[in-house]
């Protein structure tokens, strides 16, 4: 073995020890060597109800040329987003609001919401919005928000006292010491809660679009294809909700970048 060969072989038995940071081509070796494995495994494993990789993926041709994936999955995009904008918004307002006291019972006990079922809830949202869009919509803001608020009232929890006293040292008065430490300081995090909690629209998405299916939606196609126990069909489906939930991750981590060059400057010191 070469030495360059014998180099690259100790560095990828690193990776198989604790708190090593390996190289990029090393990751790129890594990541391809258990996407490969994977697929073998997909490939060759003897499960009836699950579909090969070549049967999954002339599926998802099938559900986009011949019943509307595409559109659906417009219809789903759009839902979401509008779900993540209005949830955002509530969850970081509110969280701000936890500078003053009357407002952290009021925040603590939204968060505890997030140990509640959506079943009893689908009546009550129903009575109070209607059906439809409105309660599509208010389903998943009412999901989301209860993590998102919980996440991002600890964020501004742990904001150092430090901060505050070297803010007041300014002669900054108090709502300007919140605009300046709370709000500014902490966009950064703020992008970095919304990737992570974005995702469980995501995740929730057919149970709301099961409930009212006129406007369609890819969770209520995923929906149709399982009743029929379209197994590729419902891999493909999973597989496409997959790929733009890692390209939503993708987009909001390059806004947080864009937006905060500052926040990846100082994870590069660290």
């Amino acid at each position: 073995m070469t030495p360059a060969g014998s180099r690259k072989a100790a560095g990828l038995l690193q990776a198989f020890s604790p708190n090593k940071i390996l190289s990029r081509s090393a990751m790129n070796i890594i990541v391809a060597t258990q996407v490969v494995v994977f697929l073998l495994i997909w490939a060759f494993a003897s499960f009836k109800v699950l579909p090969k990789p070549g049967e999954v993926f002339a599926s998802i041709g099938d559900l986009w040329t011949n019943q509307g994936l595409g559109q659906e999955l417009l219809s789903s995009l759009s839902l979401n987003f509008e779900a993540v904008l209005i949830s955002a918004v509530l969850s970081i307002g509110l969280a701000y609001l936890t500078v003053l006291p009357f407002f952290r019972p009021l925040v603590a006990a939204i968060g505890k919401g997030r140990f509640l079922s959506m079943a009893g809830f689908t009546l009550v949202f129903t009575l109070l919005v209607g059906g439809g869009h409105p309660l599509k919509l208010s389903l998943l803001v009412f999901a989301m928000t209860v993590f998102f608020v919980t996440s991002m009232a600890s964020v501004v929890a742990e904001i150092p006292k430090a901060d505050f006293d070297y803010a007041r040292t300014l002669r900054m008065k108090e709502w300007r010491v919140v605009w300046e430490v709370v709000v500014l300081g902490t966009v950064d995090k703020a992008f970095e809660v919304l990737r992570q909690n974005a995702a469980i629209g995501w995740m929730m998405l057919t149970m709301v679009e099961g409930i009212y299916r006129g406007e369609g939606g890819i969770g209520a196609l995923l929906l149709n294809q399982q009743k029929f126990f379209k197994m590729s069909e419902v891999f493909g489906i999973q597989i496409i909700i997959l790929i733009v939930g890692l390209c939503q991750d993708l987009i909001i981590g390059a806004l947080r970048r864009f937006v905060c060059p500052y926040a990846t400057l100082t994870l590069e010191r660290k």
